[in-house]
């Protein structure tokens, strides 16, 4: 009997060693810890004014380019402490500068903190709709503001909603619709740590209207960047943890089903689509932990991914820009326009890139 309980004792703890072992290779291959990335450089500049991060950039068909900038994230490095703020770049002028954005109406603009945005034009009317995820003291909701002057956003609505606890991303398909990609499965962060320890994929995609909130889609990891097809078919989800690129196909209903995962081999963080060429752009984390745990002598580096021809057998996955950290840290949005490329990051810089 004695002898039993020994086998038993010496089984459970031999099978808690290979959890916890596989546990701890699981995550820092997540985390893409032992990555070294290869440098590849274009000719850019750093954008002046934008000195806390570019976190997303979006640009209309006419050249206006609308930052996102100063994310304050759950313990991530800052290097700076003042609210965020929003600007707004003309890519047609000679010399292209940042302009930031004045905030008109009810905001707490001193606890403003944006993150993920995206940009509507109704067509009947041409007015411009801006939607900002908002983390105001850590809390999870999107802004809706209509641009109604050279810099200048009116303040229009405030949304949140139990469904939208982690807010990561949105993609605006109405005045006040839109898809949401939640980066935690649970308003309780640990709990969704427990999902990650245990590889299951738990995370949400929310559609919002004034008339109905629902769960779109699930079974990500980490829900990050989302963006939508020109034809306004298809919605695509960084699923960050994973290192994918999710498709889905909307359906009636706002449902989206899923078609495939393509795999980048990096932590991808915003997606912008390329209008006339249907081509994804990310930028991303080439070393996850290396942004997580902040090393200035270390730096975490940047890396921007280009998806050709998602929808075919073969998707064509390239490497567009490389750095060590040493020019630009923690990218995480990759915007191209008639030739450039504007480069975001969660805290530094910002760049203005020729592909030509």
């Amino acid at each position: 009997m004695v002898g039993m309980k020994k086998i038993l004792l010496a089984a459970t703890v031999a099978a808690l060693a290979a959890f916890v072992g596989n546990t701890y290779l699981r995550l820092k291959h997540m985390m893409l810890a032992s990555r070294e990335l290869p440098v590849k450089h274009l000719n850019c500049h750093y954008l002046q004014n934008i000195d806390c991060g570019a976190e997303d950039i979006t640009i209309l068909k006419d050249g206006l380019a609308f930052f996102s900038s100063g994310l304050r994230f759950q313990g991530m490095h800052s290097f700076c402490d003042e609210p965020g703020k929003m600007y707004l770049l003309n890519l047609l002028h000679p010399k292209p500068t940042p302009v930031q954005l004045q905030i008109k109406g009810e905001l707490d603009l001193k606890s403003f903190n944006p993150h993920g945005i995206s940009v509507y034009t109704d067509e009947t009317d041409d007015n411009i709709y801006v939607f900002v995820v908002n983390h105001p003291h850590e809390a999870s909701q999107v802004e809706i503001f209509r641009f109604v002057a050279e810099d200048t956003l009116e303040h229009l609505k405030t949304i949140t909603h139990p469904l939208l606890h982690s807010v990561n991303d949105v993609v605006a398909v109405g005045k006040e619709s839109f898809y949401a990609t939640n980066h935690f499965a649970f308003p309780n962060q640990m709990l969704h740590f427990l999902t990650m320890i245990l590889d299951i994929p738990m995370c949400e995609v929310v559609y919002y209207s004034p008339g109905e909130v629902r769960v779109a889609a699930g079974g990500i990891m980490s829900g990050n960047g989302i963006n939508i097809s020109p034809d306004k078919r298809y919605i695509y989800i960084s699923d960050i943890s994973d290192h994918e690129i999710d498709v889905f196909e909307r359906k009636k209903g706002e449902k989206l089903e899923y078609i495939k995962s393509v795999d980048v081999g990096s932590s991808c963080d915003n997606i912008e689509v390329d209008q006339k060429t249907g081509d994804l752009w990310m930028g991303c984390h080439p070393n996850l932990m290396k942004m997580v745990t902040y090393d200035p002598k270390d730096p975490p580096g940047s890396e921007v991914i280009k998806i050709k021809n998602i929808h075919s057998e073969n998707p064509v996955v390239s490497m567009e820009y490389g750095d060590n950290g040493k020019v630009l840290m923690a990218s995480t949005a990759a915007t191209p326009y008639e030739g450039k490329l504007l480069i975001g990051t969660v805290f530094h810089k910002a760049l203005y890139c020729d592909l030509k």
